[in-house]
């Protein structure tokens, strides 16, 4: 009892690392916080005060008229649905196809189990390049076409390799009595490895959900001359453009009604958090399975 007490204890050490750790923490939360909270003060000031600089926390000259220049461009919302259905689409066949290739390679009776595994390997540090892949693209005929954007992204060597690694770690013991059962290679993938693996598959989930999403420049590449297959980065990074080029003729770009103005610094921040939010609101869902995606690997049954 007495040796109990002792150890429930707080030493002074303990104390004083307790306290370090507590700062550092509450140092990274700031570091980590601050940018966006700045950049959202920024997006709600006004535009021509911002550039005086000394915004922080709180916006200075509150107004919510950078989102209404966004906002009130009618592109915006057409290209925003097709940003969603390609992350979604993007996302489930990515995470489809990596588990069930990362599956078959995981299998030690596979014959071609190291060779498929080093094509892999070698696919994520050589590229063929933009322009054969532009050329391989428009061979395909993908071009204008919806497709461009899931299909070229559906395998990923480095999420098969990484649900592979995490497949490697579980218990041979459950596949193995799955097989005595007589449950099929596609029953054992989806009614055992799948559920089991769901901390790395959201993990991988989040990664192509966040990258389809931000990206831009494949629109711009393949699908610029067809507004109706637009994505949301695309056309914002079109305002952003306009702005700059219009700025150069005019230190402040008025709105024809004289209601405000906007600038490439006002433009920047609305749009960042424009885009920011729909992840924002998906991360929260995935957090627990995340933390423990990172983590696979550090512990091996």
């Amino acid at each position: 009892m007495k040796s109990r007490k002792v150890g429930s204890r707080l030493t002074r050490g303990d104390i004083t690392f307790d306290t370090i750790n507590y700062i550092i923490l509450a140092l990274l939360v700031i570091v980590t916080l601050y940018p966006f909270i700045n950049t959202l003060a920024v997006s709600f000031n006004d535009s021509v005060d911002s550039t005086r600089g000394g915004i922080y926390l709180l916006p200075r000259k509150f107004t919510l008229y950078n989102y209404k220049n966004i906002l009130s461009e009618s592109a915006i919302y057409g290209a925003t649905l097709i940003s969603v259905l390609r992350a979604l689409i993007g996302s489930v066949l990515n995470v489809l196809a990596s588990l069930i290739v990362a599956y078959a390679i995981s299998k030690k009776d596979f014959v071609f189990r190291k060779f498929y595994s080093r094509i892999f390997i070698f696919s994520m540090y050589f590229s063929a390049g933009l322009i054969p892949g532009y050329l391989w693209i428009k061979d395909l005929g993908l071009r204008n076409n919806f497709l461009v954007y899931v299909l070229p992204a559906i395998v990923s060597a480095w999420n098969i390799m990484v649900v592979r690694s995490y497949i490697d770690g579980l218990p041979g013991s459950i596949v193995e009595s799955a097989k005595i059962d007589g449950a099929s290679e596609t029953r054992i993938i989806f009614s055992i490895i799948f559920p089991l693996s769901l901390p790395v598959l959201a993990t991988i989930t989040l990664f192509v959900a966040v990258g389809q999403w931000n990206s831009w420049f494949d629109t711009m590449l393949y699908c610029s001359s067809v507004q109706s297959l637009s994505t949301l980065q695309y056309e914002l990074q079109k305002v952003l453009q306009s702005t700059q080029a219009l700025q150069m003729q005019n230190a402040f770009v008025k709105h024809p009604d004289g209601s405000g103005s906007v600038t490439p610094l006002s433009i920047k921040a609305t749009m960042t958090i424009i885009a920011i939010v729909p992840i924002l609101c998906v991360y929260p869902f995935l957090q627990k399975y995340f933390v423990k995606g990172l983590t696979l690997g550090g512990v091996k049954g």
